[in-house]
This record gives structure tokens, sequence and C-alpha cells, in this order.
């Protein structure tokens, strides 16, 4: 390979998804150690082509290599709404949509064929070797974080009507006082005015207490559950304690008028989204599906202002936990002019690839390429969605997908999943 660039462990034209995929597919299943989380990371979302392709790998990781779920970067809370209606539940797919999606994920046309699939294939499928669906990022927006009351009634529920009556719990109209009505919790300025922010308010520190109490008499209660309750229900609740100790960490961190106070909101985020992926991978081998900034193992950093915000990606925490059983195969692109996204420069790692690779999609070994990073610059595009390789990424991921070029004419003529074949039965 020319350019002192690595030969492509796989390579395929640019529209080819299936044979791309099956490839994929066909390496994770001859590993040999078989991962139980695969980080599918894309370098800027609102491009559909990159769920497209994801669409497409997560089929044949079902078909050739057992995996049984997929994550998406979006609400783990409000995505059991999707993982019910995908395994048979009743529903409305517009309405699926809308409520079982957060962040505008739920408008993506790859994110809606991906839901048809996942139906169909439970259809013809046993209830025991039904595919799941799960978000896993939280509840929270740029401007607001919810109130954790629907997560703090599930996990009171659950425990009054699971745990015996020999648990003290308290009341759930004492809760009720405390959490008080919803607006104050969603105040949009507080983005922006930490002293808006309802994490100022005395209630906020009783109610962690109570949640950490609630959730220390679930973890008690958790052997003698399992052997009495369906797990999914189990599932329900131990998330329900994580959504709402988050929330409330998150709105903590909102008061705090400070200059690290958005790099701890963005390190409360991550380390709720490796919270949910490490439950996550209990249910099976799952394809996890979010932009490559969560997904590297390893420090993230974003200018604020003046300021470097830096804090340990969701992948830093899963590296650390998991080890082996977590890789990362991330996207990287080199031009797409609709996104305002020129042919990289040689002297960037996108240009190296670009100008040194043939026409189409190559898979790379990311420590092969790290040699390329000498005296290279960091690409800068007019489009600042898209988020280049930096001098640390490489040594991050495990694997490179690079698209060499997309354009609206050249996206797949039909979402991926649908050219799968069926699940062997």
């Amino acid at each position: 390979m020319t350019s002192g660039i690595p030969t492509p462990v796989i390579s395929a034209d640019s529209t080819d998804h299936r044979t791309l995929s099956a490839a994929i597919a066909a390496e994770i299943a001859h590993l040999p150690h078989r991962p139980r989380l695969l980080g599918f990371g894309e370098p800027m979302h609102s491009e559909d082509e990159f769920p497209r392709l994801r669409n497409a790998v997560f089929a044949a990781l079902v078909e050739q290599a057992g995996f049984t779920s997929i994550a998406l970067e979006t609400s783990a809370w409000h995505g059991r709404i999707v993982d019910a209606y995908i395994r048979g539940g009743d529903g409305v797919e517009d309405d699926i949509m809308a409520a079982g999606f957060t962040h505008g994920f739920g408008e993506f046309p790859a994110n809606r064929m991906l839901i048809r699939w996942m139906r169909e294939q439970n259809r013809l499928r046993p209830k025991a070797a039904h595919l799941r669906f799960a978000g896993f990022d939280a509840p929270t927006e740029m401007t607001e974080a919810p109130s954790p009351r629907a997560a703090l009634r599930v996990l009171h529920d659950f425990l009054r009507t699971r745990a015996g009556s020999e648990i003290d719990l308290p009341p759930w109209d004492t809760i009720d006082l405390l959490l008080g009505p919803d607006e104050p919790w969603i105040e949009p300025a507080a983005a922006m005015e930490p002293a808006r922010s309802i994490g100022t308010d005395s209630r906020v520190p009783a109610l962690r207490v109570i949640t950490d109490d609630l959730r220390w008499t679930l973890a008690g209660e958790i052997p003698r559950l399992r052997r009495e309750t369906g797990p999914d229900d189990i599932e329900d609740a131990l998330l329900a304690g994580r959504t709402a100790a988050g929330l409330l960490a998150y709105h903590k961190a909102m008061a705090r008028d400070t200059d690290h106070r958005w790099q701890r909101l963005a390190a409360i985020r991550d380390t709720m989204m490796a919270e949910n992926l490490q439950s996550i991978a209990d249910r099976g081998p799952t394809l996890v599906s979010a932009h490559n900034e969560h997904l590297r193992a390893g420090t993230s950093s974003m200018s604020f202002g003046p300021i470097t915000l830096r804090w340990q990606t969701a992948g830093a925490h899963l590296a650390d936990r998991l080890g082996d059983d977590y890789r990362v195969i991330a996207c990287a692109l080199g031009e797409a002019t609709h996104h305002d996204i020129p042919e990289p420069a040689s002297d960037t790692i996108e240009g190296a690839l670009h100008h040194g690779l043939p026409p189409g999609n190559h898979l790379l070994s990311a420590p092969e390429l790290q040699a390329l990073q000498q005296r290279r610059t960091t690409r800068s595009t007019p489009n600042f969605r898209y988020i280049p390789i930096d001098d640390t990424f490489l040594g991050q991921v495990d694997q490179v997908l690079f698209l060499r070029s997309i354009t609206p004419a050249g996206r797949a003529p039909r979402a991926a999943v649908e050219e799968s074949p069926s699940p062997r039965r």
C-alpha cells in the first residue's frame, strides 16, 4: 500500500453495504475472544448513511456472529418503549418513533427501518431468542434535564409490590412532595444560569438520600427477586434507580457556578452511558451505535469558550471495566460536500487515507494507522459537527472504517436491513 498506509482488513464498493457488513461480521465471529460490546461509531450525527451502514452491520452480526442486541445513543429510559414494541407489543409506529427516541433520532429513516426489521425478525423467532433494542444515553437534552419523578415512581412501585412487607419504604406522597411540580426541573435558563437550577434547592439532597436508600434496598433483594420475578421487571427497576440517581447528580452539577461545570455535566452523562451499557451487555453480544467521541476508550476534549473541557468517555469506562469484552470500530469520512465537508488536505490522517486508498469503504487496523499521525495536522472543516481524527484517537479504537465519499445520490437505495437474509429459525 502506498503512502505508508497499511493494507485494509476489508475493502468494498461504497454502495455495497451487504458485502462489507458480512465481512465485518465474519471477522468478529472468528476473533479469539468475541466482544460483549462492539462499538460502531460515527464521526457526526445527521447523516443517514452511517445508521444505514450500522443496520447492515447489525443484521450481519445477528446472522453470522450470534449478536442479539443493539444499543443506540438515545435515552435508555425512553428506549424501553421501543424494546417492548419490537418484541411484539402494541403501538403505532409513528408514536413509537416519537416517544421511544430522544435527541431527534426518531426522525432518522434508518432508525425507523431498523425498528421495522427487528419487529419482523422477532415475529419469526421464539420469544427466548428475541432480538433486543436499548437506548443507553441519559434522558437529558442540551439545555435541560427532566425531573426524576417517573424513574422514582417505577422504582418505588416495584419495591412496594415485590420487595416484601418487611421492607420499610418512605410513602410515595413524601417523595412526591419533595419532587414538587415538574416545571422547575426543566427550567431552560438553568443551562446558562446555575442559580436558576433546581439543584440549588435543599430538596435535591434529600431526594438523593432517598434514592440511594431505595437503590440499596433493591440491591439487597436481587437474589430473591431473580428467583421470583421476571428479568425484564428487574431490569426496569435497576434502570429506574440508575436514571433517578443520575438525573439528581446532573441537576446538582447544573447548580455549580464554576469553570468546570460543563465538564462535570459531560462526565456525568458519559458515566450514565457506561453504567447502562454494562447492564445491557448482560443480555448478550450487543452492537453499540453512537458518536465516535462517546465510544473511544480514552479522554475526550471539547473547546468551550476560553476553556477546554476534558472528561472520561463512556468507552473509557467500558474499556477499564470490560477489557477485551469491549471493542470499537470507528467510522471516518473523506468528503461529503452536501454537509460542507470538502476533500481533506493531504497532511491530515483523513487526507492520507483519501488520497492513498482506492475509492470505496475500507476497514483498517487503528494501531497500524498510528504511524500516520507523525507530522500530520488535525483536520478542520466548515461543518463543526464533524469531529476528525486527532492525535490520540487511533490509540483509543481498534479499527477505523474509512468512507472515502458520501453524496446524497450515493446512499444505499434500500435500507440495509431489508437486504439481509432471514434469521435462522
